[in-house]
């Protein structure tokens, strides 16, 4: 009968540990699985916040980057509802030859805001190029008030069209101290000034004195056929085809020219 008993403490006993060891084992089984999930869990947050910033700063590259859609319509930039010390949206500026900046801003100018050219500090052989990104256009009749502000080595300014790059577009150009218009290629980064129809090779046309008052400078653009006013006079006509497809449209100084510039008009030649 004593073995019996002590049998039955010992079966007691051995259950007893086991069913401790059971439960702790169980418990290191619950804490693991608890750990493994608050592992994933935290993985698949930050995943999931990874993605969100990835998302968030492609999306603020492309909002930085990506222009302006490209317009079908004719346009008129008056500037005035832009904000002053900055360049209008939808533009960008380059510059071709020596020196290393070019500064084109909206200004004010006797209660009215205009696009300005401010930088006076450039060498000689330097053109200073603004271009809207949201029109590409061959054929284009571009009008333009401009005013001559202040410069030593040049004044004025003028339209570039067909702009491929800073150093393959048109340009024409009014310089109020030379009192003359001139057009002229820029093909691989030299200026090369074109003859006029039935005159040849004369640097362009001399026109009455600009002055620092306001000036309308207008160019038709027509296949090969480039057409000058200034002031409402037709002046002087160009043929060229260095560049013949299509390209964006903008603005233009040299040197050290401080030039404003309102009312630039783009009607694209539909024909």
């Amino acid at each position: 009968m004593y073995t019996v008993i002590a049998l039955s403490h010992s079966l007691i006993k051995a259950f007893l540990i086991f069913a401790v060891a059971l439960i702790i084992l169980m418990k290191k089984l619950v804490i693991s699985m608890l750990s493994i999930f608050l592992l994933i869990s935290c993985s698949n947050q930050a995943t999931s916040d990874n993605t969100k910033e990835e998302a968030n700063n492609t999306s603020e590259q492309q909002k930085i980057v990506t222009p302006p859609a490209a317009s079908d319509k004719d346009l008129t930039f008056k500037f005035k509802n832009d904000e002053p010390g900055k360049m209008p949206p939808g533009w960008s500026q380059y510059f071709t030859g020596k020196g290393d900046a070019t500064d084109w801003k909206v200004v004010e100018d006797e209660g009215n805001r205009v696009l300005a050219q401010l930088s006076e500090d450039n060498p000689n052989y330097h053109f200073n190029v603004i271009v809207y990104d949201g029109f590409v256009a061959k054929n284009v009749s571009l009008n333009v008030r401009l005013k001559g502000v202040k410069g030593k080595m040049d004044q004025g300014g003028g339209f570039v069209w067909r702009f491929i790059d800073a150093d393959n577009y048109y340009v024409v150009r009014a310089n109020p101290l030379e009192d003359n218009v001139v057009l002229y290629k820029v093909e691989n980064g030299k200026r090369t000034d074109l003859p006029v129809l039935d005159k040849g090779r004369t640097y362009g046309v001399e026109v009455e004195p600009l002055g620092n008052d306001w000036n309308i400078l207008k160019l038709t653009v027509l296949d090969n056929i480039f057409t000058v006013y200034l002031n409402s006079k037709l002046i002087f006509q160009v043929r060229d085809e260095t560049f013949v497809n299509a390209g964006k449209v903008g603005l233009w100084t040299k040197a050290d020219a401080v030039t404003y510039f309102d009312d630039f008009q783009v009607i694209r030649n539909r024909h």
